[in-house]
């Protein structure tokens, strides 16, 4: 039995004091007797108790369920009433305090001991559960998403700070409101109104989605009306709103039936910011790679050459010397040119031998799954195409063709292909922007054909792509379509381009299934 602490509040004191024995003999204490609401207020606000016994009808202005109504708000002290008669406006009136039990008079000890034992019972689960939801809603304010839970038809029940901050809205503003008033979201990339993610799931259950990309607009903002540019985000993407990855699930009852959804929400936009300084920044450190290996090789070459350039200009003196005199000797001047040839031949040899230093063979050779490297490879640059509003096809062999080569190399082949055809679609006038990937076998070998449908090669030779230095973008380098030649025919294959239909190019490297085959 639980022992408790127990304030009685009747104003028939020969009832309180009878009340009071009971009380007593079943192991409580009792803090206090009252007999006016007024006194009763005072005395739990003094004593605290762990019950309150509290007749409905007491003298004075204030009457029990007044009483009870004022200590259940202030102090949550649960509440048993004690009358005597109870019609429908009393019992009405009295529930709204949320009582803990009715005791009839004239009171009977067993029913009393068990009221009060259900009562404190009730009451300590209330204070863990209380507790619980206090540790609940403390977690979901300190994470860093948005989190919003509504009830089953929809409407919000719940938004955390980081919920408020992102959608504009108050819990207090948002409470009892749609979802789709509260969180307007749009495709990310088609630009189009998103369905409601939480009615998605309370129907769909586990054919749900598991996460999706949205963009979620401004309080105030429709759907309905695109939005206009009115801040930083939107001078970036040329939308209103911050991109949100949006996850759901349904909130499930113990008789399996779903009661509502809670929505979490990130905000993507600093992750992005993030992702793409990352990208600029390895752009720029292949950029200053390349140039550091072209500086490196010039410095090498210089070096190395300098010595037998010398000896060409000092034979060359030389042999001038012997020419200039009136009767020239032959043998010795002979002897001198023979000494530049030689010179000259050893100064190939050295660019030779630096060049062989250059070009990488494979550095681990092994069967590679070339449909597995092109998805791999769209996969890295998804956000690109997806920037650039790229559609992408694919068109790969059933059965997954191999090769023998690097897998790195392979896939920096691929990523050069796919990277310059995006390039090539970057005009914004564009009527139709499409990427297609395909693989293919015959010969002997596997072909990766990369079409786009950009402006095409016109006039220009296709052979001048691949030369080292050669771009027709202002700010290239001309070493990705070069490299991946070398790529190509370091693995006995070859690399080709032609003009597409009706537009754009292709890009086609067959390489043979094994190693050193053609």
């Amino acid at each position: 039995m639980i022992a408790a602490r127990i304030l009685i509040v009747e104003d028939d004191r020969i009832v309180a004091r009878d009340i009071q024995h009971q009380v007593s003999r079943m192991g409580h204490v009792v803090v206090g007797l009252s007999t006016s609401g007024e006194e009763a207020v005072r005395l739990a606000v003094h004593h605290q108790p762990d019950l309150v016994l509290m007749d409905i009808r007491l003298d004075g202005e204030m009457d029990g369920i007044e009483a009870a109504r004022r200590i259940r708000e202030a102090q949550r002290i649960p509440v048993v009433f004690l009358t005597a008669y109870a019609n429908d406006d009393v019992v009405e009136r009295a529930s709204r305090t949320e009582p803990f039990g009715y005791l009839l008079k004239p009171l009977e000890e067993p029913q009393m001991r068990t009221v009060i034992q259900m009562a404190l019972y009730k009451q300590a689960s209330d204070a863990r559960l209380r507790m619980s939801e206090r540790r609940y809603a403390a977690t979901l304010a300190s994470i860093r998403d948005g989190v919003i839970l509504c009830d089953r038809d929809g409407r919000v029940d719940f938004m955390n700070r980081v919920a408020e901050t992102m959608t504009g809205w108050t819990a207090a503003e948002a409470a009892g409101k749609p979802l789709t008033a509260v969180f307007v979201a749009l495709d990310e990339e088609t630009q189009e109104p998103q369905e409601d993610f939480s009615a998605l799931v309370r129907h769909r259950g586990a054919h749900a989605p598991p996460e999706r990309l949205s963009r979620l607009l401004p309080r105030g903002e429709t759907a309905l009306a695109p939005p206009q540019a009115a801040n930083s985000q939107t001078a970036e993407t040329g939308v209103a709103g911050i991109v949100v990855e949006e996850r759901c699930s349904a909130i499930i009852d113990d008789r399996g039936e779903v009661v509502g959804s809670i929505l979490v929400f990130s905000d993507l936009t600093q992750r992005r910011r993030v992702a793409e300084a990352l990208r600029k920044a390895q752009a720029d450190l292949a950029h200053v790679g390349r140039l550091t290996m072209m500086g490196e090789l010039a410095a090498a070459v210089a070096h190395e050459v300098n010595q037998p350039l010398m000896a060409i200009i000092t034979n060359a003196g030389t042999c001038l010397q012997h020419l200039s005199q009136p009767a020239p000797d032959l043998g010795k001047t002979r002897a001198v040119a023979e000494r530049i040839v030689r010179d000259a031949q050893r100064a190939g040899d050295v660019v030779r031998s630096i060049h062989a230093l250059a070009r990488r063979a494979p550095a681990d050779p092994g069967w590679v799954d070339v449909n597995a490297l092109v998805d791999e490879t769209l996969a890295l640059v998804r956000a690109e195409l997806r920037r650039a509003r790229i559609a992408v096809e694919t068109d790969l062999r059933a059965d997954p063709p191999r090769v023998h080569g690097d897998r790195v190399q392979l896939q920096q082949l691929i990523l050069n292909l796919v990277m310059n055809a995006i390039e090539a679609m970057a005009d914004p006038g564009l009527p139709l922007r499409r990427l297609r990937v395909a693989t293919a076998g015959g010969d002997g070998g596997i072909a990766i054909r990369v079409e786009d449908s950009g402006p095409g090669l016109a006039d220009t030779d296709p052979e001048v792509l691949f030369r080292a230095l050669y771009s027709t973008k202002p700010d290239g380098l001309g070493m990705g379509l070069s490299i991946s030649r070398s790529i190509v025919e370091l693995h006995g294959g070859r690399l080709t381009a032609t003009p597409g239909t009706p537009c754009g190019s292709v890009f086609e490297a067959v390489l043979p299934v094994a190693l050193g085959e053609a």
